[in-house]
């Protein structure tokens, strides 16, 4: 048996790690890689390995830097299975159309700059055809209920906790008259966070694939998070100006409008207008709402009494483009939530280029920023960006909120951990950057675990 480590190792971006056991090759993830242009390009147009040759796909969950990729897989040569959740399937039925669309834009506006420069047009990294011909190859499995890849390889999603749908994988595998289990947790959610179940308790692993996101940080209560999330929203609304607020369109943007809907209905909030700037999320709430096995008992109970527990109907949604360019000219105070999260695409680039400059505006980050992208920029506090290849001065306050994290946090990975620490053998960090990484492999040594490894990209071990 090897695992080679191919994406999300030593970064938290474009997950993917190899599996070869049996004469079979597995793919855990297929993420698309986000960063600095042109590495971006070259990572996701050129795939490690060959791609007919991968014997099955394994996802975690449906967030574009684990799933992103999959029709580059398919354009390349894979034809055969890809193994999700339910809920999982019907999230990248739209979710995967909708960053082929977004790229289609993105590639147009960025080849009227170069062709004004004289430099030669770039073409999407996949087409909406190529994302439809990959759909065909998805199967959706439930929660708890074991599937076999071939007689020696058994696969089971548990909860993760961190998305709608997101699992963690459990593989059993049998080589050379010996049983060995893998875990690999994908993205690991918190506990007593709003809306979804808490993470499934793994009991052991012979090898554990764990994340690291948040390997050396903590996140406040959410309690307080939400009262940040009041003082700024108030504060940007006494000074006249938008809060511009770029989420993931699944997950994040469901949380964060939860949140301003319990806000506004216990009147701690003036009744501002929210505008939720994409058209994907229209169809993931109808995603969530057909999802009720992913909630949690209070969000189930807010189901069946009001049916609306995401207070959707207090929100404007903006799906044609001159409606999205209309928000940037209105002058009074308005909430503005749109994708991508890391603010490297898609409708945000267009908010923050014209609000970007204008003191009395607010950028609220809610989610972890890659290296590399503009998203880590803004946390980092720089005084200049660059918006689709145009320089802009940083005026707008730029509020960073890690509370609303769907990760688990360093002291929530510990505690995950410590019941079972006993329980299971090598454990390797991924998706994480590597100063995140390498602490953590420190504090799950400290609790008695020999062998901790934080593995480079490409490395493989046997």
């Amino acid at each position: 048996m090897k695992i080679q480590f191919l994406g999300g190792a030593r970064t938290v971006t474009g997950s993917m790690h190899l599996l070869e056991t049996n004469g079979k090759r597995i793919l855990l993830e297929c993420g698309i890689f986000q960063g600095p242009r042109e590495e971006s390009e070259n990572r996701n147009r050129n795939l490690p390995f060959e791609a007919k040759k991968i014997d099955c796909l394994i996802l975690s969950h449906a967030h574009l830097d684990h799933s992103g990729n999959i029709p580059t897989l398919v354009k390349q040569g894979f034809k055969k299975n890809i193994y999700m959740t339910s809920a999982t399937k019907d999230l990248l039925a739209v979710m995967l159309p909708d960053s082929a669309h977004i790229q289609k834009k993105d590639t147009e506006f960025v080849n009227k700059k170069r062709a004004e420069k004289g430099l030669p047009s770039k073409t999407p990294l996949y087409t909406l055809k190529e994302v439809g011909d990959c759909l065909c190859y998805f199967v959706g499995m439930n929660y708890e209920k074991p599937f076999y890849i071939t007689d020696e390889i058994k696969v089971t999603f548990h909860d993760a906790g961190h998305i709608l749908g997101s699992a963690l994988i459990s593989l059993e595998i049998k080589e050379n008259g010996k049983k060995k289990q893998i875990i690999f947790s994908g993205d690991l959610g918190r506990k007593n966070l709003p809306i979804l179940r808490d993470p499934y308790q793994i009991q052991k692993a012979d090898i554990l694939i764990l994340e690291s996101t948040y390997g050396n940080r903590l996140h406040g209560p959410i309690e307080k998070t939400v009262e940040e999330l009041e003082e700024v929203v108030r504060r940007t609304y006494l000074r006249g100006g938008k809060i511009i607020i770029p989420a993931f369109s699944v997950g994040r943007t469901q949380e964060i409008v939860y949140e301003l809907h319990k806000l506004f209905e216990t009147n701690r909030l003036p009744p501002l207008p929210i505008f939720v700037d994409s058209p994907l999320s229209v169809n993931v709430t109808e995603i969530f709402k057909s999802h009720p096995e992913c909630y949690d008992e209070e969000t189930k109970e807010m189901v069946f009494n009001t049916g609306d527990p995401f207070g959707f109907n207090r929100l404007t949604y903006i799906t044609e483009v001159e409606d999205s360019k209309r928000l940037n000219a209105l002058e009074e105070s308005c909430i503005i939530i749109s994708a991508s999260g890391m603010c490297e695409a898609g409708r945000i680039l267009h908010h923050l280029r014209h609000s970007i400059e204008n003191s009395r505006n607010t950028i609220l980050i809610v989610g972890f920023q890659a290296q590399g992208t503009l998203g880590k920029q803004l946390v980092d506090k720089a005084k200049k960006v660059r918006i689709f290849g145009e320089e802009f001065t940083v005026e707008a306050e730029v509020k960073v909120m890690n509370g609303f994290s769907a990760h688990a946090d360093r002291n929530e990975l510990l505690e995950y951990l410590i019941p079972v620490k006993d329980n299971f053998g090598p454990v390797f960090l991924v998706h994480g950057d590597e100063d995140q990484s390498l602490a953590l492999a420190e504090e799950i040594k400290d609790l008695g675990v020999k062998e901790v490894v934080v593995p480079e990209v490409g490395q493989i071990f046997s």
